[in-house]
């Protein structure tokens, strides 16, 4: 079967592969010559926001799409393509020769697609640069002419002036607006309030509850990062086929801003039955030739369980092997940034922190509009929700792709997280609601949202649907455990833990009310309502525009209508089918052995249908 190809962006490789590193010896700095450049003062070697700032500066990213060219006011006609493109600058190349001097001052108009750069910067730009550079290179036995061009103006500068700044201001402005439609409209149902008591109490129990979120979520601050502070962390990866990505998982993990006797990096393979083992292997032998200074021998490893067993035994087997305090599971096809562990770190300052989550964005974003409306849900969810929670020191799901837990915890509830089960069945799924569960029994969970991973998403329908069921599963499973103490956290939390459990299990119901009861027995079209879900969608769709400036805001309101009209409809299925422990997307034992009785039981039927034909057929003769 063809894999679907995922659309990502791609930085130019660095020549080293460990560059984010802190050198033991202090031979090179951090920040590379071209981020230095814009570097205005001395830097902490510990501020590793600033550094990664710097070197986001610099990186190139591989491309290629037209560029338009003009000398004064005369367009060039010869075409011209981008190779590569930074905030500074870009590299085009042409097939016709020497048609442009050095330090020659040219307009250059262009559109960078999705994908190209970071989030953000997908728009059509107009801008003068200088030409810097020229050389040549043979590609597929043409002869290419290729130029280095310096943006006169900053590209961020650039975009913050046509495009960036318009979107905070207008995202800012209809923000506001709807807040004040929103509490207008429950203002409306307290007065109608006696006319139907369940519906508007539902309406205003979830608009205060959407937005004190988004009211707690905008106004979260990270915790800062201290320099003295720098515990001794075990990354773990749990890994089960996953070659197309694992070795890109481990180099992200060993590349980090974090001193080399502090931080060390366990695989854990799962049994897995294609070349994950053998992908793994090649990139850590890879970071061992190149890694000597740094240690790479002493601190990345490899171990294969001897059996399939499933995540939460893969992860426990690494917690048993790590030497540090502090471990931090990164599922195997996600991608941390050079700062995240420096960041993800900084709240265990406090001694009752047991676990914190980093803020997971979608890599493959521009892969087709199931990515896109799902990287507006991810930051959401993150950036909005989890902060938000993090306000009461009760994150409710430190997630899969980015979690870190103190050790000594997780070896204190290993016995029952590996041994859950739920209405008698084992749940192999919801691994890191489960754990945050055990952990918030006793202690904190935080958020950290400049603590940054990004981790690849279903492209496929099916994929999707069947991960969204899974984790409505677990989620009801979760949660239901979780109302057994989390009465004992902040009132406020538990008031906003109980909303969080009523809005979305009574939301099937509230629908079809409205949507169907309503309008067939009263005659009433449902105006009300549908202006509910359009205020809900521009709240989200706005927060992502605000924070994010990106084009993709847009996809938040396609969310809500396929989440209100497709996923909603899972939460009943989820009701009568909690307890089941296949995952849907994955090889799991569970899934086989379902996959097994599935085919016997077609087979079964295929038999019993041949018999009563055989039957007829005997009878008719």
């Amino acid at each position: 079967m063809n894999e679907k190809k995922e659309v990502l962006t791609i930085p130019r490789s660095d020549r080293r592969i460990l560059s984010n590193i802190p050198d033991p010896e202090n031979v090179r700095s951090l920040v590379n010559r071209r981020g230095a450049s814009y570097q205005k003062e001395e830097i902490d070697p510990t501020d590793v926001n600033e550094i990664y700032c710097l070197q986001q500066l610099s990186l190139r990213y591989k491309t290629n799409f037209e560029v338009q060219i003009k000398r004064g006011k005369q367009k060039v006609s010869d075409k011209y393509y981008a190779e590569d493109i930074s905030v500074t600058g870009i590299l085009i190349y042409s097939d016709s020769p020497n048609n442009l001097l050095i330090n020659e001052i040219i307009t250059m108009k262009f559109t960078i697609p999705g994908g190209a750069m970071p989030e953000g910067y997908e728009s059509r730009v107009k801008i003068k640069a200088k030409v810097v550079r020229h050389f040549t290179k043979e590609v597929d036995g043409v002869t290419r002419c290729y130029y280095a061009c310096e943006f006169l103006q900053h590209l961020n500068d650039y975009m913050t002036k046509k495009r960036w700044g318009l979107s905070i201001f207008v995202a800012s402005l209809f923000l506001l607006i709807v807040s004040l439609i929103v509490m207008l409209m429950r203002a409306e149902s307290v007065i109608y309030f006696k006319f139907n008591k369940f519906l508007y109490l539902y309406s205003i129990i979830a608009a205060t509850f959407l937005l004190s979120r988004y009211l707690f979520g905008i106004f979260y601050r990270n915790v800062p990062i201290n320099p003295n502070f720098e515990p001794g962390v075990s990354i773990i990866i749990p890994v089960f086929n996953e070659e197309q990505w694992i070795h890109r998982t481990v180099l992200s993990c060993m590349n980090q801003y974090y001193p080399v006797d502090k931080l060390e990096v366990i695989v854990v393979d799962d049994y897995s039955t294609d070349r994950t083992e053998e992908k793994a292997k090649e990139m850590i032998d890879f970071i061992h030739n190149e890694g000597e200074r740094f240690k790479t021998k002493n601190r990345l490893s490899f171990h294969k369980l001897p059996q399939n067993g499933g995540k939460r035994e893969a992860l426990v087997a690494g917690v048993h092997l790590a030497k540090h305090d502090l471990v931090v599971f990164v599922d195997s096809d996600s991608f941390l940034e050079p700062h995240a562990i420096r960041n993800l770190v900084q709240p265990f300052q406090d001694p009752k922190m047991g676990g914190v989550a980093g803020r997971t964005e979608v890599e493959n974003k521009f892969t087709n509009a199931l990515t896109k409306l799902q990287t507006v849900r991810y930051y959401i969810a993150f950036r909005i929700m989890k902060a938000a929670e993090s306000w009461f020191d009760t994150v409710t799901c430190l997630s899969g792709p980015l979690a870190c837990y103190r050790k000594e915890l997780i070896l204190k509830n290993e016995t029952a997280w590996l041994n859950q089960k739920f209405l008698g069945q084992p749940a192999t799924f919801g691994d890191d609601r489960s754990m945050t569960n055990y952990i918030l029994k006793t202690h904190r969970t935080g958020y950290q949202d400049n603590a940054v991973c990004s981790t690849i998403v279903p492209s496929d329908t099916k994929v999707f649907l069947s991960q969204q069921m899974r984790w409505k599963r677990s989620w009801l499973r979760e949660s239901l455990r979780a109302f057994l103490f989390m009465w004992k956290k902040e009132p406020f939390m538990f008031l906003f833990f109980i909303i969080g459990l009523i809005v979305p299990i009574a939301a099937p119901i509230v629908v079809v009310y409205n949507l169907i009861y309503v309008p067939i027995m009263h005659g009433v079209f449902p105006t009300t309502f549908l202006i509910g879900l359009l205020l809900m969608s521009m709240l989200m769709s706005l927060a992502h525009l605000f924070f994010r400036r990106s084009k993709l805001w847009a996809f938040g309101f396609i969310f809500v209508l396929f989440y209100e009209f497709i996923l909603l409809w899972q939460m009943p299925v989820a009701w009568v089918t909690f307890w089941k422990s296949t995952w849907g997307t994955r090889e799991t034992p569970q899934d086989v052995m379902a996959k097994e009785k599935k085919l016997e039981k077609q087979k079964l039927r295929k038999s019993r249908i041949s018999i009563l034909k055989i039957r007829k057929m005997g009878e008719r003769e």
